[in-house]
């Protein structure tokens, strides 16, 4: 890998087992602590190996990936002349290509932490979040991104009633960040209909830098 990128190895980083997000945090250690060089970031999982492909290009760094017997290899190849993005900028771990939108002033953001909206009886609360998708295309203010972690997930995975629309929304351009670890406790990655698996480095720098953070 490291003729492929032709720079000279550095060091070789083991995340594989790590909870998300210390692959992207160890990630951005190690690009830290060198000028120039190839580091080897070994991960163990497609979510892991997302996010931190995504972190080390939009440092500007050239990124190739080998799979050996289910783990991922990838060669970070990191020169003098690139330019670090601020690690205040997130949301370039998790977006899809294309979709790359930084938060505007005055932006606000949506977090589903259930999947239902509001704490009183649990089938209004269903009543009321199925309404909210429905009136969320028609509305002139949208937010620019939203998230979902906890039992919000449900929201986001095959049998959700809301999922039409936030497939709509998404064609439209908005940003949907699910969270990877919530899935993987609810048994639900693998029934993902919607959104970007995402981690808690993204998901905590995105409402940090948000003006508006709306529980619904």
């Amino acid at each position: 890998m490291c003729a492929e990128t032709g720079g000279d190895l550095v060091q070789s980083i083991d995340c594989r087992g790590l909870a998300c997000p210390q692959p992207v945090l160890r990630t951005k250690q190690a690009l830290e602590e060198i000028a120039a060089g190839i580091i080897i970031v070994i991960v163990d999982n497609e979510a892991a190996k997302g996010n931190v492909t995504r972190f080390a290009e939009s440092q500007g760094c050239k990124v190739s990936v080998e799979e050996k017997g289910g783990d991922f290899y990838l060669a970070i190849e990191k020169k003098e002349e690139s330019k670090a993005t601020a690690i205040t900028s997130p949301e370039l771990i998790t977006c899809r290509p294309g979709q790359q939108k930084m938060l505007s002033k005055k932006e606000a953001i949506l977090v589903f932490k259930s999947d239902r909206m509001g704490t009183g009886e649990a089938a209004l609360g269903k009543i009321l979040i199925q309404a909210l998708f429905k009136t969320l295309p028609g509305v002139d203010e949208k937010p620019g991104k939203l998230i979902f972690y906890n039992r919000g997930v449900y929201l986001t995975a095959e049998g959700s009633e809301v999922i039409p629309v936030l497939k709509e929304l998404a064609a439209n351009g908005m940003e949907i960040l699910v969270c990877g670890t919530c899935l993987d406790y609810y048994h639900l990655k693998e029934k993902l209909a919607v959104g970007t698996i995402s981690n808690m480095f993204s998901i905590l720098g995105t409402m940090l830098k948000a003006d508006n953070v709306i529980f619904p």
